[in-house]
């Protein structure tokens, strides 16, 4: 079950650390399970463009803690900044603080500062936090120094998009999480007929389990064609 956090946001289901497919950044997933789990950083920073990764695994690492019963905070900062400062205060008796969209935080004075705040009242609480961003830390137009050494206290790590095959590789492991088999020519298809970014592949290809199972017919080239044709 999806749980509902502040902001009326909302957890995606089927975003755990099985689902996601690491490519060549096997470390990354490791490091943040590691985080969410206890026994590695309790601070990490992830970025990369869109489509890499990066809310996955803030997705993941709050189920992870959320099955254990721990308490989590999914703040996608675009959405929350704009809040104000005060959705920004409180957070310490959290596990578990995943900060998404950095780059799409308004670098304001008041903000800069209830950000540093929480930073430091996650970290002096003994909870973890995880940030994702597009942009490296050292790039973020930050003018508050002192916050700009917080965002670097723990490890950074890029992640990239996934080369084709990989692609590929996701969605035929995603199809038989859902109960099916795609194969090498449906996500031939796919890579060429569609969306390339992997978040809107697995958008589509759970729309495709959906019909076929209402119509009672396999994915095949032929049924995806169609489907894509009267979308």
């Amino acid at each position: 079950m999806a749980r509902q956090l502040t902001l009326d946001v909302t957890l995606r289901d089927g975003t755990d650390f099985e689902a996601f497919h690491p490519g060549r950044e096997a470390l990354v997933p490791e490091a943040v399970r590691g985080l969410a789990r206890g026994t590695g950083e309790r601070q990490l920073y992830l970025f990369g463009e869109s489509g890499a990764g990066k809310t996955h695994l803030l997705h993941a690492a709050c189920h992870d803690v959320a099955e254990w019963g721990g308490r989590v905070a999914y703040l996608p900062m675009a959405i929350t900044a704009r809040a104000g400062c005060d959705l920004l205060e409180g957070w310490q008796a959290v596990d578990l603080v995943a900060l998404d969209d950095l780059d799409r935080m308004p670098w304001e004075p008041d903000l800069e500062q209830a950000l540093f705040n929480l930073i430091n009242s996650v970290r002096d609480s003994g909870g973890r936090l995880l940030m994702a961003s597009r942009t490296a830390p050292q790039f973020l137009p930050v003018v508050l120094p002192d916050l700009r050494s917080r965002l670097l206290w723990g490890p950074v790590f890029q992640l990239r998009v996934l080369a084709d095959a990989h692609k590929c590789e996701a969605l035929m492991a995603r199809a038989l999480r859902r109960g099916f088999e795609l194969t090498p020519e449906v996500c031939d298809y796919l890579l060429r007929h569609y969306r390339r970014d992997l978040p809107s592949l697995i958008a589509l290809l759970d729309q495709l389990d959906r019909e076929s199972l209402a119509t009672r017919r396999r994915v095949t080239v032929r049924f995806v064609k169609q489907f894509l044709d009267e979308l």
